[in-house]
This record gives structure tokens, C-alpha cells and sequence, in this order.
């Protein structure tokens, strides 16, 4: 019986020659019984792949960037269908993150041949996240920033709305890492990390991998623009951990009350503001076909065998 492989995809979004490519890429590999959704926002494409699983998909493939990924992870998480990231988006942190190019045809190679990896995500408020969540500043600065914006400005949308927070107060925050207390002060930023690397190519938290059965937890108390300055320098060169103004550790379950409501976001995507977070760890929610050791993708498996 021929397998079953879904495209879920962004219209909007673009990667090398576009969708028409991918289509005859997908044919030339041979991926079986093909599904094909096309959605014009990411907040749509986890009812196409409910719709997937639903109809018997093995494999599915998405085009986007980390908000679509985000989404698309959330319906997969549990199921046991890998995912087939295709970075078309503005940063692709969590395919960056994994060594998956930016390229179509390679990463096209990677989701029909490349190594099947069991990978953690974080869930915070009932939904689930790949790379990073977060409350105040981080996440003001991402809500700022419209989409009409990031297509045309890219990188440099997120750092002008950057400059634009930078002076925003402090807000009163208790946190808890597995059950205890371990912050209770003003705060300008949370942030719950599932990888080491985030926008710009910074390492927020060295060391992190998505496959600890752990979320890197940040606060940062840093306000106005030389603290932030200060402590973006120390995020740059890998040694955030040792900035006066940033505490971080690990934890499987985080909580956090604000004393304020406040904007939070999941890879790139804002959410509503709200006084409570909580988050945990999914161990081995999500399974991704990633890039092989050597870097170079090669059949695992015959298409028959699938």
C-alpha cells in the first residue's frame, strides 16, 4: 500500500521556487498518496493537520516559518508522525536550531531520507512550543511587530520594536521551578527556552537541547537601555548565565504569577496578556526528520517500505 505524506503549507510564505517546486520535488522522491493544504494564516493549519491524521498522513511537510511550525507541532505532538520542517519563514529558529537549511531541495532530502528524531517541546498555557516562550519584554517587543512589517524589514522589524521597549517598567513576578519558589522580585522578561538559539543567532541558554526532558528558564531584571545593552552583549557572546541582570536555570514544570497582565508569546507568535503562566516539559512529544550526522541525506528506507 502506498504511504500517505501531507504538505501543510503557508501561502504567503516563500523558500526557493516555491510551491510549484515543491510539488515536483515531492513527485521525483516518490512520497506516495499525496495531501495538499494550503492555509493563508499559521492560526489555520492545525485543523488541515487533524485533517492529515485523520486520513492516514505518515509524514507531513511544513512550509513556514516558526509560527506555522508552532502550530503544526501542537496538532502533531502525541501522534508519532513525523514532521518535515520546510523554513520559509523570517527567522526558522527551531529548523536553524536543528541544522535544517534553508534550502528546498535539501530540506525537501532531508524529510523523505534524513533520520527520525524524538525531540521535547515545552507547553506553556495548554499549548505546546518548539523553541522559546515568554512574558514582558521579549514578548512586547514580538507583539509590536506586524506582519506587514517583518516582510518587509525582516530582522530589522524586531530590532526597531526592541528600541521601542527597551524603557518599559519593571513588573512584580513570582516564579516557581518544580514546585519551589526561585524568583520573587521586579522583572522585565520571562523567558521559557526548549533550544540553545534564538533570534539573531544569540545563545540565550548554553548547553540547551530539546531532548533533556527540561525547559531553560530565564528572568532578566534589566531596565532601560544600557542594563539591556549589557546584557544583550553577554547573550551574544554565550555567557548570558553571567550578567548581574539575568538568572537562569532548568525545571520540568514552571509557573509564574505577574502583578501585572502582560503579553506572552509561543515561537514568535503573541497571545493575549494574562497574570498566570504555566509551563512544562513534553518529553519526546514530537518526532522531526533532521539533517544525518555527516550532514548529508541519503535513503533509510524505500518508499515501498514506508
Amino acid at each position: 500500500m502506498s504511504p500517505t505524506t501531507a504538505v501543510v503549507a503557508h501561502r504567503k510564505k516563500t523558500l526557493g521556487a516555491g510551491l510549484d517546486r515543491l510539488r515536483v520535488l515531492l513527485a521525483e522522491q516518490n512520497v506516495g498518496n499525496l495531501l495538499w493544504y494550503e492555509v493563508n494564516k499559521s492560526r489555520k493549519a492545525p485543523k488541515k493537520v487533524r485533517k492529515a491524521l485523520d486520513q492516514g498522513a505518515e509524514l507531513v511537510f511544513v512550509w513556514g516559518g516558526d509560527g506555522m511550525v508552532q502550530r503544526c507541532a501542537d496538532a502533531l505532538a502525541g501522534s508519532g508522525v513525523p514532521m518535515a520542517i520546510l523554513p520559509a519563514g523570517t527567522a526558522n529558529l527551531f529548523a536553524a536550531n536543528l541544522g535544517i537549511p534553508a534550502d528546498l531541495d535539501e530540506a525537501v532530502r532531508i524529510g523523505c531520507h534524513g533520520p527520525r528524531r524524538e525531540l521535547d517541546l515545552g507547553r506553556l498555557n495548554g499549548e505546546h512550543f518548539a523553541v522559546m516562550a515568554g512574558a514582558g519584554f521579549e514578548a512586547e517587543m514580538i507583539a509590536d511587530v506586524d506582519g506587514r512589517t517583518k516582510k518587509r524589514l525582516g530582522k530589522l522589524g524586531y530590532v526597531m520594536a526592541a528600541v521601542r521597549h527597551v524603557g518599559e517598567p519593571l513588573v512584580p513576578m513570582t516564579i516557581k521551578v518544580d514546585g519551589t519558589t526561585w524568583f520573587e522580585g521586579e522583572a522585565s522578561c520571562l523567558l521559557l527556552g526548549n533550544v540553545s538559539m534564538i533570534a539573531g543567532g544569540v545563545e540565550a541558554f548554553d548547553g540547551a537541547r530539546p531532548d533533556d526532558g527540561r525547559l531553560e528558564v530565564g528572568v532578566s531584571t534589566a531596565e532601560g537601555p544600557l542594563q539591556w545593552a549589557r546584557v544583550l552583549a553577554r547573550m551574544t557572546a554565550g555567557t548570558s548565565a553571567d550578567s548581574p541582570f539575568v538568572r537562569v536555570t532548568r525545571a520540568r514544570k514552571v509557573s509564574a504569577r505577574l502583578g501585572a497582565p502582560m503579553t506572552y508569546e509561543l515561537d514568535g507568535g503573541d497571545r493575549a496578556p494574562t497574570t498566570h503562566l504555566k509551563a512544562k516539559a513534553v518529553p519526546k512529544a514530537l518526532t522531526v526528520c533532521v539533517p544525518p550526522p555527516d550532514g548529508h541525506p541519503r535513503p533509510t528506507v524505500t518508499p515501498e517500505a514506508r
